[in-house]
């Protein structure tokens, strides 16, 4: 089975129309932290199923309805979401430990506002930052990505750009 997903962060409370459309063509929406306001969660539940962490700026509010770390499986893909992780060779002492103890396959991260698609060669896993899909912080484009999982591999990956 093709399972679609539209990967996101650093909502910061906004959500649009645009953001909406792209998670009406998919299978579920996961979100990688600071999300702002549980606004943003409701208006995705309305549509699909919801996979998320919270971030540093998210309220009790949000962190009762999501995880720090997130730790599953989709379509044979073993997934680590967290939202504060660094990047290949930079990464923190949570994510190492992460990453040594779950040995994914696809390690997502948010926080830094800065879309990264990297294959890390050390740790043998793809790392997504989707960026920022909200308004509110230093970066100049709002990004997301979009992917599919099918057989144990991670296929048609795509960068949106929100103008």
């Amino acid at each position: 089975m093709l399972k679609k997903i539209l990967l996101l962060s650093d909502t910061h409370g906004y959500i649009d129309e645009k953001i909406i459309s792209y998670a009406n063509y998919v299978d579920e929406v996961w979100h990688a932290g600071d999300i702002g306001d549980t606004r943003v969660i409701d208006s995705i539940k309305l549509l699909k199923p919801i996979k998320a962490v919270y971030g540093n700026i998210d309220s009790n509010e949000i962190r009762m309805m999501t995880e720090k770390n997130l730790i599953f499986e989709s379509e044979g893909i073993r997934v680590v979401m967290t939202h504060i992780a660094g990047y290949p060779g930079r990464y923190n002492r949570n994510a190492i430990e992460l990453i040594q103890k779950y040995n994914p396959n696809l390690f997502i991260c948010g926080h830094s506002h800065i879309l990264k698609v990297i294959q890390d060669k050390k740790y043998n896993h793809l790392h997504l930052n989707p960026g920022a899909a909200g308004v509110y912080g230093f970066h100049k484009k709002r990004t997301m990505l979009k992917f599919s999982l099918q057989k144990s591999t991670i296929k048609n990956l795509f960068v949106i750009e929100l103008k």
